[in-house]
């Protein structure tokens, strides 16, 4: 595990662009790195990831430059434990919706005395070549990005109480489950799951918590920094397939 740049800039109060890859491919990693993405988070919820493909695709992170992050598909300690110790460094955990479920993403991802990762010389630690044990767990604590999804109506209320937890870096939105546990599937322009976005937004004003959103364009990406969102993610796959309609549409055949 190397320094972490995008924790360096959230609490500089930097924004920082990433992209989603939903897909086990270390090129399409590798192609964020040079396009110069600050991170790429590599979805493990909803991507045919195993931990072999998330493996090299961190390797891939790594050589390109950008700062590798993992979405875990549940909140659940041997989950985070085994992605943090091939070298990611941060994990996204959906669908928190209360104070004790953000506590327990910190302590699976942190080391005593913040928290009660498991502790052995894996690669995240060099395989222990080069630093203590102890050297390591310090610099694991202070460096590790603990990213928490609210995407379920059930959560909002509790925005406040998460916020509080200690080690929650980032406050991610997630539109698309948000308007489907609010009865609005898919429908992210209704007037109720704005207003709801706007709530969350500003809760999370002023507290020191970065606020993220998934994005789809530029556009997009821009009006969101306007409104003070500080982690902003694009989707490969989206972006592939909206060039891919371009193309097409551009074509005389």
């Amino acid at each position: 595990m190397r320094p972490n740049e995008v924790k360096r800039k959230l609490q500089l109060g930097e924004p920082v662009i990433g992209c989603f890859v939903g897909f086990p491919s270390a090129e399409a990693v590798e192609i964020c790195g040079y396009a110069g993405y600050d991170f790429v988070m590599i979805d493990a919820e909803h991507g045919p990831m195993t931990t072999e493909s998330v493996y090299h695709m961190i390797l891939a992170a790594e050589v390109s430059g950008t700062t590798p992050l993992v979405r875990v598909p549940e909140n659940e300690p041997p989950t985070i434990l085994r992605h943090l110790d091939i070298g990611a460094a941060g994990v996204m955990v959906p669908q928190v919706n209360s104070a004790d479920e953000a506590r327990a993403a910190v302590q699976a991802t942190k080391y005593h005395p913040h928290g009660r990762r498991g502790l052995a010389g894996v690669r995240a630690s060099r395989f222990g070549i080069g630093q203590t044990l102890r050297e390591y767990t310090e610099f694991s604590n202070r460096e590790t990005l603990v990213i928490v999804q609210i995407e379920n109506i059930a959560g909002v209320d509790r925005v406040p109480e998460i916020l509080q937890v200690p080690g929650i870096d980032v406050l991610f939105v997630g539109p698309s489950d948000l308007s489907q546990s609010m009865g609005y599937p898919g429908q992210l322009t209704h007037p109720d799951v704005l207003a709801t976005m706007a709530r969350i937004r500003q809760m999370a004003s002023g507290t020191g918590v970065a606020l993220g959103m998934i994005t789809g364009s530029a556009e997009d990406t821009n009006h969101l920094l306007e409104q003070g969102y500080r982690m902003i993610g694009a989707s490969a796959g989206g972006l592939l397939a909206g060039a891919s309609r371009e193309l097409l549409a551009g074509v005389r055949r």
